[in-house]
């Protein structure tokens, strides 16, 4: 058995520096990812690959010291959620560019909280819980397997072979659409009677990534809000809502993004209070004996082993007392010397309070929830709804009496970014205790963990900023006054514009309550069906109802490539299953599809920057592209054989792995 009181190489320099370099490279794919998909990726499962594959170099590296590389990294992942939010202070107006400070301050504050706050569950979530933990689970073989054996060494090169293609491969397929050889989306519109349809695709292999982490169920889930949307919806509403003279995309287009989206965002509220609900008995129980624990540790005194070691709870007190004060000097900062300056102290105190409480409950859920289905799967968007509401409502109580379009410009803008902190508690609790399960299966050290989360946390804080104003000032994002843009394309953040869309229709009284509340009926129905289906088939089938509701939500040139990567990685596996080597070739698909994700996003990071740096919207276009019809044919058939090429690769790599 091992020795659970013995020092370790763990939390070492090289770690920490292999961790911080991992966590500025994925947030910004993050980044990018999230803002034009409105989703976001695990990176623990990368990380720990290209981990090991590099400190597999020195002779003392160990498990522990790969989990702490991963937990740094796993921050990317996570807090880059932040722009779920921060764009809509873009869209309405109240920021022209990206300021470092306030949105540093909000993702380190939030971060480091999200961190304090879950510290407490580890125990009754964690150890003592017999939640499933996928992700965490997940992460901790791909550790085991790497650094146990000869055919850990050999996955584990072919680990890093896979993501590096897999990079390489998306990044040329973004280069050649940047360049107009392929198209950057196939789409196809028709008029239906006196309606209107069709669907759009981009031709994006990180989409597809996407797809193949998100798995089959949330592919079904997606391709059945597709289906809602445009099959159904938009038919109906196009000839509810005639345009004449406008051609179909015309028509479709503008019908789903006027009205079919919000009854997408009523869907996705609906399912995440359902979701919510679910979950506070179990959160109220895990609390329960979270503090039964503390209390037999303090009245045993008995040494804890070096496995159940936590940051002690009066420095997490104190920590989270400590960073009360900067969490209202950069509320306070946010409102000085605008048209609400009056009201900094009561507004400071109810974000400060809104922050404890709604920030502890968001940590409480979003832990449980990691555990139940995973981070990656977490329903992070109902709770930057249900937080925003909550935000606006306080923040429009407090306003009464004050009218005028700059004040309620300024009270949303405040909304928004009280949500962004309460939402960076809430992702990187999520990712917390998802990492501290993952170190519990690897004999690692809690506190040492929670450590180099909150470096993880303030390394991505601090290239956060800098990526969204590089991104602004190339792209801009859909909806804002886009003053610095240099391109005419600017990036959905779709996440962001129903957040803001909300917090607006909050404070400013025109919220369309009606297609919402429409929506969230038609969420309560696909709840009802979900259930119905776990139910009867005693848990094997199910339909996540905010799948359903993104995919009604997303455009469909977003959704369609991830449903497709879904279908694609699920027959991969179903083919693989067969295979001695099954779980090894698995896994190399995951990072086949990660590294699709970081090329692609990396690729588009890099283009903003060349856009920025020389001032042209499309640098790369070439004069002699070919024709639309021929540059989707292109895109659609370099996709193909490149997924196919790559799954081939890692089936014949993972049996290789077996024989070494």
């Amino acid at each position: 058995m091992a020795d659970l009181t013995a020092p370790r190489s763990e939390l070492t320099l090289r770690g920490i520096g292999l961790g911080v370099l991992i966590t500025l490279v994925f947030t910004a794919a993050q980044v990018y990812l999230g803002l034009k998909v409105g989703l976001t990726f695990a990176t623990s499962i990368p990380a720990a690959v290209i981990s090991m594959a590099l400190l597999r170099a020195f002779k003392t590296s160990t498990i522990q010291e790969n989990n702490i590389v991963q937990t740094i990294a796993s921050a990317a992942g996570t807090l880059s959620s932040v722009i779920f939010v921060l764009p809509g202070l873009l869209m309405i107006g109240w920021w022209s560019n990206v300021p470092f400070l306030p949105t540093f301050g909000a993702c380190a504050v939030g971060g480091i909280l999200g961190v304090m706050y879950t510290i407490p569950l580890r125990r009754a979530l964690v150890t003592n819980s017999p939640l499933p933990y996928p992700e965490g689970v997940a992460a901790a073989e791909v550790l085991k397997v790497g650094t146990g054996s000869r055919e850990g060494a050999a996955e584990g090169k072919a680990g890093l072979a896979a993501v590096s293609m897999g990079a390489i491969a998306s990044a040329l397929f973004g280069a050649l659409a940047a360049m107009k050889v392929f198209a950057a989306e196939v789409a196809g519109y028709f008029k239906a009677g006196a309606g209107a349809t069709g669907l759009g695709a981009s031709s994006s292999l990180a989409l597809m990534g996407a797809g193949h982490l998100m798995g089959i169920t949330v592919g079904i889930a997606m391709f059945t809000g597709l289906f809602i949307a445009w099959a159904i919806l938009v038919p109906i509403l196009t000839v509810a809502t005639p345009m004449p003279g406008a051609d179909a995309a015309t028509h479709a287009l503008k019908v789903w993004s006027t009205q079919v989206r919000f009854l997408g965002a009523g869907v996705i509220g609906a399912a995440a209070i359902w979701t919510l609900a679910k979950l506070i008995g179990p959160i109220l129980a895990g609390l329960k004996s979270a503090l039964e624990a503390a209390k037999q540790r303090k009245s045993g005194g008995e040494a804890l082993p070096r496995v159940e070691q936590d940051l002690p709870i009066g420095i997490v007190g104190l920590v989270t007392l400590v960073l009360m004060a900067p969490a209202g000097w950069f509320l306070a900062h946010f409102l000085a010397g605008g048209p609400i300056a009056s009201l900094i102290v009561p507004l400071v105190a109810i974000g400060i309070g809104y922050l404890i409480v709604a920030g502890l409950l968001a940590a409480a859920v979003c832990g449980y929830m990691a555990g139940l289905i995973g981070s990656s799967n977490s329903p992070v968007s109902g709770i930057a709804i249900l937080t925003v509401l909550g935000a606006s409502l306080m923040v429009g109580v407090a306003s009464r009496g004050m009218i005028g379009p700059d004040i309620t410009k300024a009270l949303i803008a405040y909304a928004l970014y009280v949500t962004t902190c309460v939402l960076a508690v809430a992702v990187v609790a999520n990712d917390n205790l998802q990492d501290l399960k993952t170190g519990q299966l690897v004999d690692a050290t809690p506190w040492k963990q929670q450590v180099g989360l909150i470096i993880g946390v303030i390394s991505g804080a601090i290239v956060i900023p800098f990526v969204l104003e590089l991104l602004n000032r190339s792209n801009g994002f859909a909806g804002a006054p886009n003053l610095h843009a240099i391109s005419d394309q600017p990036l959905a953040a779709p996440q962001a514009t129903l957040i803001s869309t909300l917090a607006k229709g909050v404070l400013g009284g025109d919220l369309n309550w009606t297609l919402l509340g429409v929506g969230a009926l038609i969420g309560l129905a696909l709840v009802a069906v979900d259930a119905i289906l776990r139910k009867t088939s005693k848990g094997r089938f199910s339909l996540p109802a905010l799948g359903v509701g993104l995919a009604i939500y997303l455009p469909s040139t977003v959704t369609a490539p991830v449903v497709i990567g879904a279908v694609a990685g699920w027959l991969y596996e179903k083919i693989v299953n067969k295979d001695r080597a099954a779980e090894p070739a698995k896994r190399l698909g995951i990072l086949i599809a990660s590294g699709f994700i970081v090329g692609e996003s990396l690729f588009n990071v890099s283009l903003a920057l060349l856009i920025v740096t020389t001032g042209k919207g499309e640098p790369l276009a070439l004069p002699f592209a070919p024709s639309e019809h021929i540059g989707m044919l292109l895109s659609l058939v370099a996709a193909a054989i490149t997924v196919v090429g790559l799954y081939r690769w890692a089936r014949k790599a993972a049996a290789k792995t077996v024989e070494a």
